[in-house]
């Protein structure tokens, strides 16, 4: 059987101006990175920002498991199979941090005969983005820290300073250090850490602007700390706003690469779900938009929190309205969340089915809060029993879900085309309600109690002593209106990644918040979640390889 790489580099791309041309852009629209990669020139939303908007469709999933769900395989597969029905799409994805494409997960371009292409460019250095959001975030570091050195006419309190720098890998010695030592001449000593970089400000930023202005006034507002009277301090305050933006004027603009049929897919941008926002840009979203009958996008990990934050703040402040949604799950996932063993899910196993169900059941009741209509799609694989399939369609049945099994990871397209049928049926046959699921000028706590309750399924929300002394700062620098992205492990509806499928009875935890001011919400920190990730006991990094010849083995 061929890997995922394999398979890419046997992929037939077209030119990347071969793929503009089927979305109606010119040469000129496109700066070329390549034979088959391109960045979009901002003017093509600006051109067309009075046509009106195609079909917008999230692609979430239950929560992640060792067996694998295949979300991003389904997205790509989707919009290939609606393509062969006819109906002109595109698909837009996060672009992969290189921290788990060398650490657990590996690349994430989707996977089999339904993957993004050149997919070892995409899983590396792809267009530079995440450097040039790297190297932003450590300027605005470096201004800081030169401006205490340089005498501090801002009279900030180095105990107080809130910015973190950040390297797009997994390194958690770098967590906590000391900066500073060795003398006058290199700096005032002080604590300091890292974030890795797609749980910087700055890359929520560049993921929720609409513009280079937008971009600008966003990137002023960030706190970087605080004076000994505490008064926030921002980058506008260290007149380093203008610099950061220079630095971002290529990563702003999206990236066109194609699926292996030559779908158009745009990847721009890539939070993590469980530390950040998880969706793509609303700059890439927007305009595929004006480009396409469908646009297929997705949002990270699970339902309870890529697409609660797809909904809650994405949408909130892009002004979107998702058409349709699809939960993607596998039976040997809803089987590892019954209990029984990534070793033994090969083996039918209806009881575990029937417990593990309870995960899908929840999200199925997440995504209807919003009044977006759902399909489920189940990625098929070849020891899937009928027995195992029929229990899934018959308990899906029950709560007035259809289900469709999905075959894009052997077939591509071909094997997507039930699932686009479906989804076709839901957008022409069943209105969007969608609403965000509360207020925003709702309290603080009041906002992260109802995601607990309504989404995680929460009997209640307790929070620390810090946590506290954090919402009473906020609320009295009136930085307390803004929407709630919550920092929670992934693999639980919980703050515990131990319990799964639908726990009961559990208290989310809330051990610290911290403010993003200029992306525009709140980061709410649950459970023992880090902003900068390790590497596992035996990473991927050690079954990478480079051959003579240029060929890469291992990387997915």
């Amino acid at each position: 059987m061929k890997t995922d790489i394999q398979i890419a580099q046997e992929a037939k791309m077209l030119p990347i101006k071969e793929i503009g041309k089927q979305m109606g852009l010119e040469e000129d629209d496109l700066e070329f990175y390549g034979k088959y990669k391109a960045k979009i020139s901002l003017d093509v939303y600006k051109k067309r920002k009075n046509k009106p908007d195609g079909k917008l469709i999230l692609v979430t999933a239950i929560n992640p498991t060792a067996a694998g769900e295949g979300k991003t395989t389904t997205n790509v597969g989707l919009s290939m199979g609606l393509n062969k029905i006819g109906k002109k799409t595109i698909t837009t994805l996060r672009e992969p941090s290189l921290g788990p494409s060398f650490g657990v997960k590996g690349g994430a371009a989707g996977g089999g005969y339904a993957q993004v292409v050149p997919m070892d460019d995409i899983n590396l250095h792809f267009t530079g983005d995440i450097h040039a959001i790297t190297t932003t975030n450590n300027l605005l570091a470096a201004l800081l820290d030169n401006h205490i050195h340089q005498g501090n006419m801002l009279n900030i309190d180095p105990r107080k300073i809130t910015w973190k720098r950040c390297l797009d890998m997994n390194d958690r010695a770098l967590r906590n250090i000391i900066i500073g030592l060795g003398g006058k001449m290199n700096g005032v000593p002080r604590e300091d850490g890292f974030d890795i970089s797609v749980a910087s400000e700055i890359m929520a930023i560049l993921c929720l602007c609409d513009d280079i202005e937008d971009l600008k006034n966003r990137l002023g507002k960030m706190i970087v700390g605080y004076t000994y009277d505490d008064e926030p301090v921002t980058a506008n305050d260290l007149n380093a706003t203008g610099s950061l933006a220079l630095l971002l004027k290529d990563a702003i603009k999206p990236n066109l690469v194609q699926t292996l049929e030559n779908t158009p897919a745009i990847l721009h941008g890539g939070p993590f779900a469980n530390i950040a926002h998880g969706c793509n840009s609303v700059i890439a979203t927007k305009m595929a938009l004006k480009l396409c009958h469908y646009v297929v996008t997705e949002a990270g990990f699970g339902a309870d929190l890529g697409a609660e934050k797809f909904f809650d703040i994405k949408c909130r402040f892009a002004g979107l309205k998702p058409d349709a949604t699809v939960i993607v799950a596998t039976a040997r996932a809803l089987k590892n969340h019954g209990g029984v063993l990534k070793n033994d899910l090969n083996e039918e196993n209806l009881e575990a089915l029937e417990k593990g169900f309870g995960n899908l059941e929840k999200q199925i009741e997440n995504i209807k809060k919003y009044g977006v209509p759902t399909v489920v799609a189940i990625n098929k694989f070849p020891t899937d029993t009928e027995a195992e399939l029929k229990f899934i369609e018959k308990a899906c049945a029950n709560l007035e879900v259809d289900v469709v099994l999905s075959d894009v990871w052997a077939k591509g397209g071909e094997g997507g085309i039930s699932l686009a049928k479906k989804i076709v049926d839901l957008c022409e046959n069943n209105s969007s309600n969608f609403k965000p699921l509360y207020d925003s000028n709702l309290s603080i706590k009041e906002k992260v109690c109802i995601i607990s309750k309504e989404i995680y399924g929460a009997d209640g929300v307790e929070f620390t002593p810090k946590a506290q002394k954090e919402i009473q700062k906020y609320e009295k620098l009136g930085l307390d209106k803004m929407p709630i992205c919550i920092a929670k492990t992934q693999y639980s509806l919980s703050d515990n990644p131990k319990l799964l499928a639908r726990p009961k009875g559990f208290t989310i935890t809330v051990r610290d918040i911290k403010v993003s001011a200029g992306a525009g919400f709140l980061l709410v920190l649950t459970g023992d979640i880090m902003t900068m990730p390790g590497f596992p006991k035996i990473p991927a990094a050690n079954h990478i390889d480079l051959l003579e010849d240029g060929t890469i083995v291992g990387l997915f």
